[in-house]
């Protein structure tokens, strides 16, 4: 006999209730009904590759917690696949639900392999860096075939999700050419499929051989990220012509992947300034009918290299609130070098305040209750509480813990001491004497 289904949305579409959304459901508190009707509309996705052993599910879409990616993987000059993996479990740790391996170097597969192997988080690649690496050979001897074939190696590892820069396309190349954007295509795998296109001279493999990915990615459930290679890679490209222009083929390419069952994710900016990110976020909904959107930062300034861990949660916190499903983490290495495990750890820090703020904002179930127990350990001056509380409670403790009060107002830090407002007016409240001196 025959699969029942080879994807969640095939199984959604069939009013088949699978394991995953069970777990999905369980997790955001909401009904399975719930979760199987938005699988089916491809308004929530859940990446779920059966040949990812380990993993532990969760949903993506706009009407449930927004969800954090976080970057890893070797570069030439930072080779140590020991290190990867310490950032691996450092990040689970954390709270991140995915992890997207974006190694450049060396034998990549094993490592991928052992991450499907031992990482309960969802697992994320992108073929197109990979091709390159795998094949050992240059860009511009590797064939359509090749990519595809590469496409076909993730997903037999198991992968939950692949990002494909599909919609750029040989207009695209003359759009760059003509010189109107300050950064032309920052991202890497887009720049990469412009490069082999203008050296061979043929059609985006990724566009013109869709409907066999799309056979891939049906067969082993992996879900599509429509990579955005026209993201803008500075506030002065932000919505232009060649982003939105790309944004549209996405749409078409989202419906295309829908007819096939398979789940999609779409790829958001880049570079945005602070009023335009609602709008980015709305137009991407109408021309993506709902797919959930994957954005990176967004970054709301170009000026501040060491610390755009902030300036991606200050957009992320304005994206997701808007409408984004999913955060890609920027750490404080960004434009700068491969991020360290301290700045990994900064950048999930900042993600996550991001997506907690925005859930709080959008009236995401129970989101903001953790805030109000925060609120009650404040007011009694319980620190063990606050420590329960906070998202970084090792941090918390550290900063106390090196500028501790004097012994007689242990109770309150080292800011305020006796004048600390909540003690004074505890102590008010309940008629006590209220000695500062």
């Amino acid at each position: 006999m025959g699969k029942e289904y080879y994807t969640q949305m095939e199984a959604a579409r069939k009013n088949i209730i699978t394991p995953e959304m069970e777990k999905v459901a369980a997790k955001e508190d909401r009904s399975v009904e719930f979760i199987r009707e938005r699988v089916a509309k491809g308004t929530l996705v859940i990446p779920a590759n059966p040949l990812h052993k380990s993993l532990d599910p969760n949903g993506i879409g706009s009407m449930l917690k927004t969800k954090i990616n976080v970057n890893l993987g070797v570069s030439r000059d930072c080779k140590d696949y020991d290190i990867e993996m310490k950032k691996v479990m450092s990040a689970v740790n954390m709270g991140a639900e995915a992890i997207m391996d974006l190694s450049s170097h060396g034998n990549t597969q094993p490592f991928r392999q052992k991450l499907c192997r031992e990482c309960p988080a969802m697992i994320g690649t992108v073929p197109v860096y990979d091709a390159v690496i795998h094949y050992q050979r240059d860009l511009n001897t590797l064939t359509a075939k090749d990519f595809i074939d590469v496409v076909r190696l993730h997903a037999e590892d198991g992968v939950d999700f692949v990002t494909l820069h599909c919609g750029i396309t040989r207009k695209t190349i003359e759009q760059i050419r003509a010189g109107k954007r300050k950064m032309n295509l920052v991202s890497r795998g887009g720049s990469l499929v412009f490069a082999w296109m203008s050296m061979t001279g043929e059609e985006n493999p990724f566009y013109e051989f869709y409907d066999e990915i799309l056979e891939i990615c049906r067969e082993h459930d992996v879900t599509i990220s429509l990579g955005d290679a026209c993201r803008p890679g500075c506030l002065a490209d932000a919505t232009d012509q060649c982003q939105i222009e790309e944004l549209v083929r996405l749409g078409e390419l989202t419906q295309r992947a829908w007819e096939k069952d398979v789940q999609v994710m779409v790829e958001g900016p880049g570079h945005v300034p602070l009023d335009q990110i609602a709008a980015n976020m709305k137009v991407q909904q109408t021309i993506c009918k709902g797919a959930p959107f994957y954005v990176l930062g967004p970054l709301v300034t170009d000026i501040a290299p060491g610390y755009d861990h902030i300036t991606a949660a200050i957009g992320g916190a304005v994206a997701a609130m808007s409408g984004a499903a999913f955060l890609c983490y920027v750490t404080p290495a960004e434009h700068l070098a491969l991020p360290n495990v301290e700045d990994v750890k900064q950048g999930i820090i900042a993600s996550k305040i991001a997506a907690h703020a925005a859930d709080i904002a959008k009236g995401i179930p129970h989101a903001r209750e953790q805030d109000d127990r925060m609120a009650d350990a404040r007011r009694k001056l319980d620190w063990e509480a606050q420590w329960k509380e906070a998202i970084d409670s090792e941090t918390a403790k550290a900063v106390r813990a090196s500028r501790a009060p004097e012994d007689d107002h242990s109770d309150t830090c080292s800011m305020c001491g006796k004048f600390c407002a909540v003690r004074s007016i505890n102590k008010a409240l309940a008629g006590e004497l209220i000695d500062i001196l």
